[in-house]
C-alpha cells in the first residue's frame, strides 16, 4: 500500500525506509492474528514486535538495545500508525511497551534503566503504567494510592485501575502519593515487579475491544527505595513527561484505523452493486468518501506537524493535545462512514469495519480525554 504522506518533508530517508520495512513486516505477521485469548495474543505479539526489532524504538539509549538516544517522536508514530491499520491489538502491544518503560527511559537511575529497558526492547518483559484510579482518572491530583516511607523502602496502599497489560506485565510503574506537597505536586513513581508481596490483581476489566486490563491494589506492598523513578514528590511531572511523549502517538494509532476503514469503504463502495450501477457511482457515496478521506489527510498533517516539532526539540502542548483531539475525534467519524458503507454487514461480528468500529472508541478517552484536550487547547491559547 503506497502511502503518498511517507513523501511530505516531516519525514528523512530513515523514516521512509522504517515505514517500508514495518509494511512489509506486517503483511507477514499480522495477517492473521489469534484473538480467541487475548491475554496469550497480547504477549506473542509484544515477543514478536521485540523479535522483529520494533520495540528498539519504544526506549531510549542505545546501549540499552533502543534505536536512538531519545525516543524518536515520528518512528513511534509510524509505528503506531502501520501496526493500528493492520492489527490494534498489534498497536496495543507495541504501545504499552513504550509507555510503561516511557518514565524508566525519561527519568530512571542508570540501574534501573539498564535492569528493565533491554528486556522491554526485546519483548521478554511486559510493561504498564499505573497512573488512574477509581475517583482520579483525568484529575490526576485527586489520587489517593499512597506510599508511606518505612525503614529501608516504602509501603505502598491503595488502587490503579483501567490499567493497561494489567494481569501480564512483568512490571509496573506506579504513581502514588508520597506528601512533599499538596495536590500533584506531592506524588512519587514507584517501579512494583508484578511478584511483589502486598501486590494483587483485583479484577480484571472487559472492554468492547478486548485488550488485557485490570484493576490492581495494593496492601502494605513493600518496594525498595531504589525502586522510586526520579526524585520524591516529583512523580506527576514524570507522569506528564512519559504522556508528553506518546500522546501524539495515540492520534497516529487512530489515524491508522481511519486509515484502514478508508481502504475499506472504498472496496466496499467499488464492490457493491446498487441499483443497476455500484455503490460508489451514488453522488451521496462519492461525498462520504470525500469526507473521510479529507478527514484522514488533514488528521495526518495535524498527527505529524506535532511529531515532527517535537523531533526538532519545540515544546508541543497545543499541537500534540489538538492532533489528539482532531485525530481520534476524526477516526470515530471516518469509521462510522465506513460501517454506514457496509449496510448490515458493518455491525456482523468478524468484520473488520465492526471491529474499528470498537477499537477506536478507547482512544477519545485515554492519555487525556478529547474534553481535557479542548481544555489544554483553550488555556495554552489564553496563556500566548
Amino acid at each position: 500500500m503506497h502511502l503518498k504522506h511517507l513523501e511530505w518533508p516531516f519525514f528523512d530517508a530513515a523514516h521512509r525506509g522504517l515505514a517500508e520495512q514495518l509494511e512489509a513486516w506486517c503483511a507477514e505477521h499480522l495477517g492473521h492474528v489469534d484473538h480467541s485469548n487475548v491475554d496469550e495474543a497480547c504477549k506473542g505479539l509484544v515477543k514478536q514486535l521485540g523479535q522483529g526489532g520494533w520495540l528498539k524504538h519504544a526506549i531510549a539509549g542505545t546501549a540499552l538495545g533502543g534505536a536512538a538516544e531519545v525516543i524518536d517522536t515520528r518512528a513511534i508514530c509510524l509505528l503506531r500508525e502501520t501496526l493500528a491499520r493492520h492489527d490494534g491489538l498489534a498497536d496495543f502491544a507495541f504501545a504499552m511497551q513504550g509507555l510503561g518503560s516511557g518514565a524508566i527511559s525519561l527519568a530512571g537511575t542508570a540501574e534501573q534503566r539498564q535492569r528493565y529497558l533491554p528486556r522491554v526492547a526485546r519483548g521478554e518483559a511486559l510493561a504498564a503504567f499505573a497512573l488512574s484510579e477509581p475517583e482520579a482518572g483525568s484529575d490526576v491530583a485527586a489520587m489517593q494510592c499512597a506510599a508511606v516511607a518505612d525503614g529501608e523502602g516504602y509501603l505502598l496502599n491503595g488502587e490503579k485501575t483501567w490499567i493497561s497489560n494489567g494481569g501480564i506485565a512483568d512490571f509496573y510503574v506506579v504513581f502514588a502519593r508520597t506528601g512533599e506537597a499538596p495536590g500533584a505536586r506531592g506524588i512519587s513513581a514507584f517501579i512494583v515487579d508484578a511478584d511483589t508481596p502486598g501486590f494483587e490483581i483485583a479484577e480484571r476489566i472487559e472492554v468492547i475491544a478486548p485488550h488485557p486490563l485490570a484493576r490492581l491494589r495494593f496492601k502494605n506492598c513493600c518496594v525498595p527505595k531504589s525502586a522510586m523513578v526520579g526524585a520524591p514528590g516529583e512523580g506527576f511531572k514524570v507522569a506528564m513527561r512519559t504522556l508528553d511523549v506518546f500522546r501524539t502517538s495515540v492520534a497516529a494509532a487512530s489515524l491508522g484505523f481511519a486509515r484502514r476503514a478508508l481502504q475499506e469503504g472504498l472496496h466496499q463502495a467499488r464492490t457493491r452493486p446498487m441499483f443497476g450501477a455500484s455503490l460508489a457511482d451514488l453522488p451521496l457515496t462519492q461525498a462520504k468518501l470525500a469526507d473521510m478521506v479529507c478527514t484522514v489527510d488533514s488528521s495526518a498533517l495535524l498527527v505529524y506537524r506535532a511529531a515532527w516539532q517535537r523531533d526538532q526539540g519545540q515544546t508541543v502542548t497545543r499541537e500534540a493535545a489538538i492532533a489528539k483531539l482532531m485525530a481520534t475525534e476524526g477516526a470515530q467519524r471516518v469509521i462510522d462512514a465506513a460501517v454506514q458503507l457496509h449496510g448490515g454487514r458493518g455491525v456482523r461480528s468478524g468484520e473488520v469495519v465492526e471491529s474499528l468500529y470498537r477499537e477506536i472508541r478507547a482512544l477519545r478517552i485515554y492519555e487525556g480525554a478529547s474534553e481535557v484536550q479542548q481544555l489544554i487547547i483553550g488555556k495554552d491559547l489564553l496563556k500566548s
